[in-house]
């Protein structure tokens, strides 16, 4: 077993609970780590034996491209896109990080990690 990971992927989107946020945008950063066996790939030098990074990054901004309100459903569908297209992993982690939250005060970020 091994990890694949991509984290610090930022993006500006439109997610939030309030109609505001989901008008004025924010922005977001998203770590994917996801676990799956990768000898195959070790030992033949091959990108087909192995996950493409690439890969990741597109599902994740498509996820990214829609309007949720919540950060737990915005991991949930990454999850569920990462796990549709590659069926051999293991476990995926999702990160959903948005800055500067609506909280009435000072937050650099809230956070919410998902696993599945």
């Amino acid at each position: 077993m091994g990890l694949i990971a991509l984290e610090g992927m930022e993006f500006f989107s439109y997610h939030g609970y309030y109609d505001e946020e989901q008008k004025i945008g924010n922005k977001y950063a998203i770590d994917v780590t996801i676990e799956t066996d990768l000898q195959k790939a070790a030992q033949t030098d091959k990108l087909q034996e192995t996950i493409n990074y690439e890969d990741i990054y597109r599902i994740v901004a498509l996820v990214m491209q829609q309007r949720h309100r919540l950060l737990e459903h915005v991991a949930y569908e990454i999850i569920n896109e990462v796990r549709a297209k590659f069926l051999d992993i293991q476990h995926v982690k999702v990160t959903v990080s948005k800055f500067n939250p609506p909280i009435g005060g000072v937050c650099a970020k809230a956070k919410v990690e998902i696993s599945g």
